[in-house]
């Protein structure tokens, strides 16, 4: 029997009015079900922002250190399940187990550096313009805050939200993606085993429209104040229009068309193994993954000879072995990848090979592909400015290949399809580095390194198409989660107006030596 999961509100199991059931399964063995997930309805969701309303002043009431030490023992709880959580997120969403296992590490290295902040929560002493009045600013927690996040990182992702969020002493209502949904519960029992309050931390299970029906109700009742939201482009937009209607500004970490470019004195040895990884890591599905390398022309041959032999080489297959590419996520995921397929032009060259679902029939090699969402990697050569494949994102495993002259024209390409999350330059000239940091619009940049890769203490987000400026990771996430309070203390005995009855010193403005 497959274990049947439901959300869990308040400390307890909550499996709502609607009564559908969604099955995940493993896409690697597409006849394996991992978990019956119970989906909740909208009032489900909805009642659970009203839980953690109820729940949330009485969590902030907890000193920050000693917040900061319930997030120490969830990173201690983490560690030590590390490989069964590894495992699961391996069969639920294939990710390949090496890169499930440095998901698993990114939560831990989250809670070690959020541990510190719960003792660095710090505002400031600010001097008054007048006498006998002090000034000081605190950080406060915002209230209750929505995560709404994506499967393709199903446990790290979510922990970039939550342990700052809990940690600034704010209540949380998560939803995941029902297709990594058992993964999330896994996490959801460990957030609660290192001794959360009952609705501190409450898990909802539900699709996408439901979850946005029921913050919308929220939002109206005034039991969410603050949206975080990790997804497409297309729905961070809607939600982005419904909060602003409600006068907040969402935390939106959206999709990406990272560009990298390839300098003529690029060490293309390495530029090769960073486009491998970028390109097709995690099967290409990573909002970080590498959409468009940019060669200059005097290396673009010598490259691509590279890389396709680089790709030629790769292995596909079973995620819970030594390979770089697994199963795309989802059936869905496949079929919009069947899509972008279909975005390939006449003027289009693929130098990699077959392209399409690994089948019997469209074998790699001796890999068959059989019961899983296995595609070809592909390499697509002769991409152009208008070209669909070089504008817009394709989640999966596709990788096109243009052309430049001068820097300058590349970093137009690479800031033309309008994302800015990520993107990278192989170069070894200083001069270069830093002219593409400086013209970039990326929120990311990488030196002689791939598209993709964060760490816990350095901020991580995007701009235009790919985020709202706003960050994540670091002490630049608390800006998400915390608000400033200023306090001026007038213990002058006398009522004392600002700007009015300040003291003033006359300078001689007429003086000359």
């Amino acid at each position: 029997m497959t274990d049947e999961i439901v959300s869990v509100i308040g400390g307890k199991q909550t499996s709502g009015a609607s009564g559908d059931v969604y099955e995940s399964v493993n896409p690697a063995r597409l006849d394996e079900v991992v978990a019956r997930v119970r989906l909740a309805d909208a009032e489900t969701f909805s009642s659970a922002c009203r839980t953690a309303a109820a729940a949330q002043a009485e969590w902030a009431a907890v000193p920050a250190p000693v917040r900061g030490r319930v997030i120490a023992s969830v990173g201690r709880l983490v560690e030590a399940n590390a490989e069964t959580l590894a495992r699961l997120v391996t069969r639920e969403i294939g990710k390949p187990y090496a890169e499930a296992l440095g998901e698993v590490r990114e939560i831990v290295d989250t809670c070690d550096f959020f541990l510190g902040e719960g003792r660095r929560l710090y505002g400031q002493t600010v001097p008054s313009e007048m006498s006998d009045k002090s000034l000081f600013t605190f950080r406060v927690p915002v209230g209750v805050a929505t995560v709404i996040t994506a499967g393709n990182f199903p446990v790290a992702v979510p922990s970039w939200y939550l342990v700052p969020a809990l940690l600034a002493g704010n209540a949380v209502v998560w939803k995941p993606a029902e297709y990594a949904a058992a993964s999330a519960h896994a996490l959801y029992r460990l957030f609660a085993a290192a001794g959360l309050p009952d609705g501190v931390l409450n898990l909802v299970l539900t699709d996408g429209a439901t979850a946005y029906r029921g913050l919308e109700t929220a939002l109206g009742e005034g039991t969410v104040h603050k949206v975080g939201f990790t997804g497409s482009t297309e729905v961070g937009r809607r939600i982005g229009e419904l909060c602003g209607r409600h006068l907040q500004s969402p935390c939106l970490e959206l999709g990406g068309k990272n560009p990298m470019v390839v300098m003529p004195d690029a060490d293309l040895d390495l530029a090769v193994e960073g486009a491998l990884f970028a390109g097709f890591g995690t099967a290409g599905q990573r909002c970080t993954s590498l959409g468009t390398v940019i060669a200059h022309e005097s290396v673009r041959e010598e490259f691509l000879t590279r890389y396709t032999r680089a790709v030629a080489d790769a292995v596909v297959g079973d995620p819970a072995g030594d390979v770089l590419c697994g199963p795309l996520l989802d059936e869905k995921f496949a079929a919009r990848f069947e899509e972008y397929l279909g975005w390939i032009e006449p003027h289009h060259t693929v130098v990699s090979g077959p392209t399409g679902r690994i089948t019997p029939d469209n074998p790699r090699g001796s890999f068959t592909g059989e019961g899983g969402l296995y595609y070809h990697p592909v390499v697509v050569d002769g991409v152009r400015p208008g070209d669909r494949l070089f504008l817009e994102e394709t989640f999966g495993p596709i990788v096109g290949v243009t052309g430049f002259t001068t820097l300058e024209e590349a970093i137009g390409l690479a800031n033309r399809p309008g994302y800015g999350l990520s993107s990278s330059i192989y170069t070894t000239d200083p001069k270069s580095a830093f002219r593409f940091r400086s013209g970039i619009g990326a929120g990311m940049v990488s030196v002689n390194n791939s598209t993709s890769g964060a760490e816990a203490h350095l901020p991580f987000g995007g701009n235009g198409k790919s985020g709202n400026g706003s960050r994540q990771s670091g002490v630049w996430v608390l800006d998400q989660f915390t608000r400033w309070q200023a306090l001026n203390w007038d213990y002058s005995g006398k009522l004392q107006k600002a700007q009015m009855d300040v003291a003033e010193i006359i300078p001689d403005p007429d003086f000359r030596l």
